[in-house]
């Protein structure tokens, strides 16, 4: 089964009907045929982002259906990862990163994980294949 790694702003983007790239996220959602994919350290990032712009309610359903294996496969950064992260970190002093970004550069090389699902422009600068092909943001 194809799989996609999910990143924060794909997750927020499609739960905030409000944000600029509702729209293309949500196609992008809709039209997936395979399994959708995230770390732990994007749970973290994804609920506290909602926690504090769109609510604890939002916040909390969404964690809640994400825990339950519901919306997509959580996978844990391992030990590994945070190694290989600190490095992507260390090596692009000239990009800003965030150490969140890097572990999940790590994770998605590790699972050989396709495609991304990220408006986070990073993702694409870091040479990965992400959805939607275009983006507001």
């Amino acid at each position: 089964m194809k799989r996609i790694f999910v990143d924060t702003g794909g997750w927020y983007a499609l739960v905030d009907a409000d944000d600029p790239d509702h729209e293309p996220v949500a196609a992008t959602f809709r039209a997936w045929q395979g399994r959708l994919v995230t770390s732990n350290y994007v749970f973290d990032e994804t609920l506290t982002l909602m926690r504090y712009k769109l609510g604890w309610p939002i916040a909390q359903r969404f964690g809640q259906q994400l825990r339950d294996g519901r919306i997509a496969k959580v996978e844990r950064i391992t030990q590994k990862d945070e190694a290989a992260a600190w490095a992507i970190f260390e090596r692009y002093d000239d990009k800003c990163l965030s150490f969140t970004d890097c572990t999940s550069f790590a994770m998605v090389q590790r699972l050989e994980l396709p495609l991304c699902l990220a408006i986070d422009s990073d993702f694409r600068a870091f040479g990965l294949h992400c959805l939607p092909d275009s983006h507001v943001s």
